[in-house]
């Protein structure tokens, strides 16, 4: 029997400027059906979801619902239209307490508090403000919230990567079970066993674009990945990759950075790694993994719960990023506005490390300042030509800007965020080349990237990180895309992965005996 789509979305295309965020994206949701998107980092999962849900408005493509075109402008619309999201963060506003965020989404009460209890919640107080409440509880809030008023299709983006084992089981059981009863969910996750559990086909966007449609079957997980990669799963050699001409620093015989049991909440368990002297390790992870509170706790923005930093062998805390630099760790984030004063003149955003601190407070050694930043740019090829104001020099410029500060300052431990996001390819190239003369001076280099393929260019190493915790380390040899994308969805290596405990949710196939 042919079943008609309860949600068909074809053509779909956002634009930011010269960025296409989605190029021809296409979903198709049966009723009753509990319908997995995938898809790498920046292949454009978020952004459909936000369209399909009036967050954001499309350039291209049009939406289906039960069969009608739908225009859906506004997320009150795609309320509406019985379209409901969970996104990554919490809705709630802080300020308010549960009830008065009820109100103003005309969620009624007793199907929440209904529903609250259901997904494993059995006293909660709605007169609570929302700023009390930890943030598992306000995404299990933010879900219950969707489900009172009975939405035709559930959009849940990455609803599980902040819950404890026993809150996630609860809301997966309850997903299984709206796909019973015939409604829809569209469920985004890192977790092939999540997938494997609940989900019946998933879609697969690449670069933007849709590439396929799969059934979830016994195995399916490294097709999906080829798919999420496509031309790129055939790379070239390693040796190839890297930087000609390296002469890597001698280690000492204790790490410049060791990092043990680091906690924080639900984002970070344990923790747990080196980062030798002349050594440029890299982290990959897919999104809300763990890896922004991991280099905020590293550069002294967060305090961990638990856990140790020691610098050359000596433990130390950090109380604030001032911290971190008095202890030779700078950061560079992939968001260059965080990092620069961007009305200031290149020399001045170089030299700030040099007056920055109080104790150094006093009359400015200028020709000293001068040759050091003169000496940073040009070993960068920075453009000064429009060094009157940083912000009106090229985002790669920016990012050099940023790097040469900390060369400047004569950091040892650089920590790298993404700092070739949305830069030109040949500003790549010579970031790349810089890290690893840098490594080649003997300072230690932490480098997260979200563009796998910059990994065999750049580490010696690389650190896996799903769930919050360190799942595997690969040398660089080993460390091709296919086998960081399988360890960044938290599979084995050379194995699939069991579903474990979830497999129950799955109901019984026909051919099965019911309990």
């Amino acid at each position: 029997m042919i079943t008609n789509p309860l949600l068909d979305a074809m053509g779909v295309a956002k634009n930011y400027g010269a960025v296409a965020a989605l190029r021809n994206a296409s979903l198709s949701v049966l009723p009753g059906e509990v319908h997995a998107l995938m898809g790498a980092n920046g292949a454009g999962k978020s952004t459909l979801v936000k369209i399909l849900t009036g967050a954001i408005r499309s350039d291209a493509g049009h939406v289906l619902i039960r069969g009608e075109a739908r225009d859906v402008r506004s997320p009150a619309a795609a309320r509406r239209a019985g379209l409901l999201p969970v996104y990554q963060e919490p809705a709630l506003i802080p300020d308010l307490d549960v009830l008065s965020n009820l109100r103003l989404t005309g969620t009624p009460v007793e199907p929440f508090r209904a529903w609250v209890r259901e997904l494993g919640i059995p006293n909660l107080d709605i007169r609570e403000t929302a700023r009390h409440i930890p943030l598992a509880v306000l995404r299990v809030l933010d879900l219950a919230r969707a489900l009172a008023v009975e939405p035709d299709v559930l959009l849940l983006d990455e609803m599980t990567a902040a819950l404890p084992a026993n809150l996630a089981e609860k809301v997966l059981e309850v997903v299984r079970r709206q796909g019973d009863s015939g409604r829809s969910v569209i469920f985004i996750s890192h977790r092939f066993v999540e997938i494997s559990a609940l989900c019946d086909r998933a879609t697969v966007l690449r670069d933007g674009v849709t590439v396929g449609v799969v059934d979830i079957e016994p195995g399916v997980e490294e097709k999906i990945v080829e798919m999420m990669l496509g031309a790129r799963i055939e790379k070239t050699s390693v040796a190839a990759a890297r930087m000609a001409n390296e002469t890597p620093a001698a280690k000492d015989s204790h790490p410049r950075l060791a990092v043990r049991n680091l906690q924080l909440g639900t984002k970070l368990h344990d923790v747990s790694f080196d980062l030798a002297n002349g050594e440029v390790a890299g982290v990959v992870a897919l999104e809300g993994q763990g890896q922004d509170e991991l280099f905020a706790a590293l550069a002294g923005s967060i305090r961990p719960a638990g856990g140790t930093i020691a610098v050359d062998g000596a433990p130390i805390k950090f109380s604030h990023p001032s911290d971190a630099i008095r202890a030779g760790i700078a950061y560079v984030p992939g968001d260059r506005t965080e990092a620069l004063a961007m009305q200031r003149s290149v020399r001045e955003n170089i030299a700030l490390p040099f007056s920055a601190a109080p104790r150094k407070w006093g009359p400015i050694r200028v020709r000293r300042e001068r040759m050091v930043v003169s000496s940073a740019i040009a070993r960068l090829q920075i453009d000064t030509r429009a060094q009157g104001e940083v912000q009106r020099l090229s985002g790669g410029n920016q990012q050099k800007v940023t790097i040469a500060r900390w060369i400047a300052a004569d950091a040892r431990t650089i920590l790298c965020f993404d700092p070739t996001r949305g830069i030109d390819v040949g500003t790549k190239q010579e970031i790349y080349k810089l890290l690893r003369e840098l490594a080649g001076l003997g300072k230690s280099v932490l480098f997260y990237t979200s563009e796998l393929e910059e990994v065999q260019r750049v580490c010696d190493r690389v650190i896996v990180i799903f769930g919050g915790r360190v799942v595997d380390t690969f040398p660089v040899e080993l460390a091709d895309e296919p086998a960081l994308m399988r360890a960044a969805y938290g599979l084995p290596r050379g194995a699939r992965e069991d579903v474990g405990i979830l497999a129950d949710i799955r109901p019984a196939s026909d051919t099965e005996t019911a309990p």
